[in-house]
């Protein structure tokens, strides 16, 4: 093909490049002496050298093409970086394009901001060196691998004329969640969705051994990008000048392919009859550590493992400070930054402009876009409760009727999906049918249900793909909630951290505004996978997430359908948070109605006067967390109040895990009066627990009356059974909760002996019953509050 860039415009491209580069080796190496006007010494070099050189260069290179691609089309392109750890291009990129000053007006376009700009990188409350919040235009924590193409597809859906750029690195693909990331092309729809412009970035390496996809012929990767549904375009080489003119051609005619893909699906107005596009991509092979060291002390560095991080480390060695000096002076510093130390207007002027520069786009601080969900009165699917325990109902299902009223409500504004892998029916959420299908791109047969091309229900059997694309769509200003089985959502514990870690440090960063909460919807949870069995029991997410700072994190059980209504509504409305409720999915005694509902969860815990016999003085308190361990607690009041009729029993039930914590360590932690009035000073309190039974103790740790607080929950004792004999294998039954309180009550210890006897003539009764039947008990089957 014909040259795509004049000789003009290549010499100006280089040099952008190379002021890049420059920019990029300052940042990992000085601390003074920027441009290099006086001889390098040992005191401007960093005492603690941090960064990654390898991927830099090629990351470099890339967004000055990006660059004018965007500023000849007038395109709307944010970056996603897979690399993330090439930091210091990111970095040296927006301050060259100007969106770093604005953002840090300190880092000024000058000698003194340069010099600033360099010491910050990798320095003690500085910047870190991967790409981070703190490096405008990101939306993607570049400090773990395997994110980047999920969270580019989440930022294009229903942003139609965004492209996202995605550099992937050859080390990230290796990863399960990047290999699986491939296949959202299969979820896009080109008639109102964005496009993801993918670009492995190829440079052979990673930390210390070779890339598979290096290192496989090119006949191979060709197929296998086809077979992903990809059309794959291969630029390589390590000639800048015949790189620079072969990429610059490629982007202008994926740029034509990307049009006509979206031209053609658009003038068929997005019909159910669209067909599934391959899209192009680009494979771009370039050494690693190009244009750096190609030795030191004797050994290769360029287009090798050893350019990985930082390619001259030991400088007790003059010779390596002169190979320093050497490979800066290699860019010319003084080419492209003026006497004062600004880059050269130029080569400054081939960036884009204002919102057009990728440090500056607004979809990558989305909460200058968000817009507020429309949300109907949640009040209005409350389940009617006339008395507590008078009707049952499946809250997941009442709650899926809710959902379908958002999405209904916020259709035109394009903004709210719901994402699950597989399981938006299982969890009792197909009301959501009604408004909208499963997106679904892929051939359509005849036995399929609910597939649509226009469909804003999310499904795969991916969590990590969930999880990328709901936090892309949230971080570019949107709205929606994951839901998933409890004991799988652990596949995504990691990529929970690291969005914890985005909203922490954005909540310190002025520019970066408020976005949408990430709202978890955890069910088919451990007390009702009693016919899958132990591999689906699992609530250990409660403690993953209970870790994370107090700012960021929430976790409800709401113990019946109106609670997990109000509990809904409020993380739906919320910002900056991550948001955990863990409700169940089938057939449950329902205890509060709407207005009690709401009261209860707005403060998080209460005494259930109802349930509760104490006049101020309880000899005991049951205390409960959780739908199942609710019912089990409520089972055991009515128990011991026919065992011991002038008991005295308090009953509280907790919605919000955190009140448990003192006002001083979470928010909504609740003043040690306000416990105290509670769960006393000096009762017993038997506290039955949805998950692991040490998180409650680690909450309430503080508390006066701690030594008194005795937890049920699960213990890691599960297999495929009954539903009673699940709380039973883990002694969060009824009836080990009423043997807790007799055994702990002082008064009542001349009981102690028999309560124990009647326990577990009891369990022998129930083992029995339910080997010969198969089911539980009708005493347990059927149940009911009566008191």
């Amino acid at each position: 093909m014909p040259d795509s860039l004049s000789p003009d415009l290549l010499q100006k491209m280089h040099a952008y490049w190379r002021a890049a580069n420059y920019l990029s080796v300052g940042q990992i190496y000085l601390q003074d002496n920027p441009l290099l006007e006086s001889p390098l010494r040992l005191e401007h070099i960093k005492p603690h050298l941090l960064g990654h050189w390898g991927t830099t260069p090629g990351l470099n290179f890339l967004y000055v093409h990006l660059n004018r691609l965007i500023k000849e089309n007038d395109l709307n392109m944010m970056y996603v970086i897979g690399p993330g750890h090439g930091g210091p291009g990111l970095v040296a990129q927006t301050y060259l394009e100007g969106s770093y000053t604005e953002h840090y007006p300190a880092i000024e376009r000058s000698r003194n901001g340069l010099q600033r700009l360099f010491r910050q990188f990798s320095w003690p409350y500085g910047i870190p060196s991967h790409v981070s919040p703190e490096t405008p235009g990101s939306i993607h924590e570049g400090g773990e691998l395997g994110y980047s193409l999920t969270h580019a597809y989440g930022a294009a859906f229903d942003n139609p004329d965004l492209i996202v750029a995605c550099i992937i690195g050859d080390g990230e693909a290796e990863t399960g969640a990047l290999a699986t990331s491939w296949h959202s092309n299969k979820f896009l729809n080109p008639a109102r969705d964005g496009a993801v412009l993918s670009i492995l970035h190829l440079n052979g390496f990673k930390i210390a051994n070779p890339t598979v996809l290096a290192r496989i012929s090119r006949q191979e990767l060709t197929e296998l990008m086809r077979g992903y549904g990809y059309d794959p375009h291969f630029v390589e080489g390590d000639d800048p000048a015949v790189v620079h003119q072969c990429l610059a051609g490629t982007l202008d005619a994926i740029l034509a392919q990307i049009r006509q893909i979206q031209s053609a699906a658009r003038s068929r107005g997005g019909t159910e009859s669209l067909e599934r596009p391959r899209w192009p991509m680009i494979v771009f092979r370039t050494p690693k550590g190009w244009t750096g060291p190609k030795f030191v002390d004797g050994k290769p560095v360029e287009g090798t493992w050893r350019a990985h991080q930082v390619p001259i480390a030991d400088f007790k060695d003059p010779e390596h400070l002169k190979l320093l000096e050497d490979w800066m002076k290699s860019y010319r510093p003084q080419e492209l930054f003026d006497e004062r130390g600004k880059f050269r207007e130029e080569f400054a002027a081939l960036a884009p402009t204002g919102r057009r520069r990728m440090g500056s786009n607004p979809h990558a601080n989305g909460g200058e876009l968000l817009q507020p969900l429309s949300m109907p009165h949640f009040h209005d699917y409350a389940v009617a409760v006339l008395k507590p325990g008078s009707v049952e109902a499946e809250a997941t299902r009442v709650l899926g009727k809710f959902l379908r009223d958002v999405m209904k409500l916020n259709l035109d504004k394009h903004n709210f999906r719901l994402f699950g892998p597989d399981e938006t029916a299982s969890n009792r959420l197909e009301a959501v049918y009604e408004v909208s299908g499963k997106e679904w791109m892929a051939d359509v047969e005849e036995v399929d249900v609910n597939l649509s091309v226009k469909g804003r229900v999310m499904e795969v059997l991916s969590e990590h793909l969930c999880e990328g694309w709901l936090e892309g769509y949230l971080l570019t200003g949107r709205h929606g909630l994951f839901s998933c089985y409890e004991a799988f959502i652990h596949i995504i514990d990691s990529m929970l951290n690291q969005h914890a870690k985005w909203l922490k440090v954005s909540r310190k960063i002025p520019w970066r505004k408020p976005i949408a909460s990430l709202n978890y919807l955890l069910t088919s949870h451990v007390w009702r996978q009693d016919h899958n069995g132990f591999s689906h029991q699992d609530p250990g997410f409660i403690d993953h997430v209970a870790n994370k700072k107090s700012d960021i994190v929430r976790i409800y059980l709401p113990p019946d359908a109106n609670c997990l209504l109000s509990v809904a509504d409020h993380c739906l409305r919320s910002r900056n948070y991550i948001n955990v409720i863990i409700a169940g999915k089938q057939p449950e005694w329902q205890w509060l109605d709407i207005d009690s509902a709401v009261h209860h969860c707005t403060v998080g815990a209460g005494i259930w006067r109802w349930a509760s016999n104490d006049v101020g003085d309880p000899d005991v308190v049951m205390a409960c967390a959780g739908d199942v361990p609710t019912l089990e607690t409520l089972a055991s009041v009515t128990l011991l109040r026919s065992y011991v009729p002038d008991i005295c029993i308090r009953v509280v039930n907790v919605v919000d895990l955190m009140v448990l914590q003192p006002q001083s360590e979470h928010p909504h932690g609740l003043e040690d009066q306000d416990f105290d009035e509670l769960f006393t000073t000096d009762k017993p309190v038997i506290f039955a627990f949805h998950g692991y039974p040490a998180i409650i103790h680690k909450l309430t740790y503080r508390r006066h009356n701690h030594d008194n607080i005795h937890v049920r929950g699960y213990k890691e004792e599960g297999t495929t059974t009954t539903p009673f004999d699940m709380v039973v294998l883990n002694n969060l039954d009824r009836y080990q909760l009423a043997l807790d309180a007799i055994q702990r009550i002082p008064r009542l210890g001349d009981q102690v002996e028999t309560a124990t006897a009647r326990y577990w003539t009891t369990m022998e009764r129930h083992k029995l019953y339910i080997s010969e039947h198969g089911d539980d008990m009708p005493e347990v089957r059927n149940w009911r509050w009566n008191l």
